[in-house]
């Protein structure tokens, strides 16, 4: 972040200073990062005190100013330096993305980081800073990982860690930016319609990525096209002095060009302004393709894994290419980034020739369907396949039925073993999904818990198998994954 005096962020964020004098905080400077885990303040930085699962954050204020932090952005006096945001009766019922925020204080605190970054950011572009905004159903987050490695030789990025792309992680990734920063990339997701608009006016892009609309959130949106209209926020955010990036293979982005006032670049698997030409993928499900921008037309083998990628790195690219990069320096950059984030589609071959894919973080219709094709594709009929699949959430009305056609996928693309973690109706309906298909032999089981499902793959797990771990991060089976990475005794045999 930007130095400020704790004087000034207090102004921004229209809050009092409690015990600090108007004079101490004029000359007091917050030099560090802006931190909501009291575990990670360093010295300058400034602590926002948040309710949480297990405790609220102005419990850990004092050992906040111990370990460094200035001052504290808080709702309530807290003891030391703070500058306190007071919830009212509107913020107390505003629906949160902190679950525990039953008194409004965390909307309150959030509502002055959003104000307190939109300075920043404001502050930034007028010294030339890019900002970058990705929205879309399924693989933001890995758009955003790609996007950073081909913007890294032209300057200073900064980059949200994993999904931090709601009311809290947004602005909180904006705030890591300073003076030295050249691009800025932020992810935009939405739980209901004006989200992300909400988020895009905190640090309006110049750029605006559109990757998808598919069907996560379905229960919270009710409709394809209320999820189509809200990602088209983004693309109604940016100037018309932007430029807005749609993946045209999808109808419902293509549509969004006749939405915005931005130049629009398309990007597709047919012709268009950035285009990849035949797809083929090596043993690994790695693609590669020949990636096609004006008259410059470069060879490009990724370093992902996994068919769907493709569009993802044309995406990156087109964006890359607006700022200044030439084809072979992208196609170069594409080929040697790899994942970043954690349970991301990342992908470990043990010594003992057993294949992990770890693909746990998150889960939707199309993209629990791109995680199994990549499976088939790397058993491709010679080495056995294993599907370890937990919850898809926030599906609405739509969970049974959407459960059951991935259960029945599997099957079709004939994964070898289907193993169902969860004993709810959803997981019942994946199961019954695949029996009913003609899963007959066994072959698709339903435990009930992470646990179960690692003790039965170390049991039956063989030397060249392939295993996909996949479904929304509360079904917890990141740990499942990492704890297949490395191998315990007797497990392949």
């Amino acid at each position: 972040m930007i130095a400020l005096t704790v004087a000034q962020i207090a102004e921004i964020v229209g809050g009092e200073l409690v015990d600090i004098s108007p004079e101490a905080a004029a000359d007091l400077r917050v030099t560090g990062t802006v931190e909501f885990d009291s575990r990670k303040v360093a010295s300058g930085g400034l602590f926002l005190a948040l309710p949480g699962a297990r405790a609220d954050g102005h419990d850990h204020a004092a050992a906040a100013v111990t370990a460094g932090a200035v001052a504290v952005l808080a709702a309530r006096p807290v003891g030391v330096p703070a500058i306190v945001v007071r919830p009212d009766a509107t913020a107390a019922r505003r629906a949160s993305v902190l679950e525990h925020d039953t008194d409004g204080s965390g909307a309150a605190v959030l509502a002055a980081l959003a104000k307190l970054a939109a300075a920043v950011a404001a502050e930034l572009v007028a010294q030339g800073l890019t900002i970058v905004g990705i929205t879309g159903s399924s693989g933001k987050t890995s758009t955003k990982d790609l996007l950073a490695a081909v913007l890294a030789p032209l300057g200073e990025v900064v980059a949200p860690p994993g999904s931090f792309n709601n009311e809290l992680g947004h602005p909180w990734t904006v705030l890591r930016a300073d003076e030295n920063t050249d691009y800025l990339i932020l992810e935009l997701s939405a739980r209901h319609p004006g989200n992300i608009a909400a988020l895009a006016a905190i640090a309006p892009p110049t750029i605006g990525v559109v990757l998808n609309v598919g069907t996560a959130h379905l229960g919270e949106f009710g409709s394809r096209q209320a999820i189509a209209d809200t990602k088209a926020e983004l693309p109604q955010a940016i100037p018309q002095s932007g430029v807005v990036v749609l993946n045209v293979d999808d109808s419902a982005v293509a549509a969004m060009a006749d939405k915005t006032a931005a130049r629009v670049v398309r990007v597709s698997r047919q012709p268009a302004h950035v285009w990849a030409g035949p797809v083929t993928l090596d043993e690994l499900a790695r693609p590669q393709f020949t990636l096609h921008a004006g008259d410059r037309a470069v060879d490009v083998g990724l370093a992902v894994h996994g068919d769907h990628h493709v569009s993802n790195a044309l995406c990156a690219a087109a964006v890359a290419l607006e700022c200044g990069a030439t084809v072979d320096q992208v196609a170069t950059a594409l080929a040697s980034a790899h994942p970043v984030s954690q349970h991301r589609m990342r992908v470990t071959s043990r010594d003992d020739g057993v294949t992990v894919i770890d693909d746990a973080y998150n889960a939707n219709p199309d993209s629990m369907r791109a995680g199994l094709q990549a499976l088939a594709w790397m058993a491709r009929g010679q080495r056995r396949s294993w599907a370890v699949l937990g919850e898809m959430a926030e599906l609405g009305e739509d969970a049974i039925s959407e459960h059951d056609r991935i259960g029945r996928l599997a099957v079709r693309l004939d994964v070898t073993r289907l193993i169902v973690v969860g004993t709810g109706r959803s997981m019942s309906a994946m199961h019954q999904g695949a029996v009913m298909e003609g899963s007959w032999g066994g072959e698709a089981s339903i435990v009930a818990d992470a646990d179960a499902a690692l003790a039965l793959l170390r049991s039956e797990l063989q030397s060249g198998d392939v295993v996909l771990v996949k479904a929304s991060n509360a079904a917890g089976l990141g740990a499942l994954a990492d704890a297949l990475m490395a191998p315990a005794d007797g497990d392949a045999r």
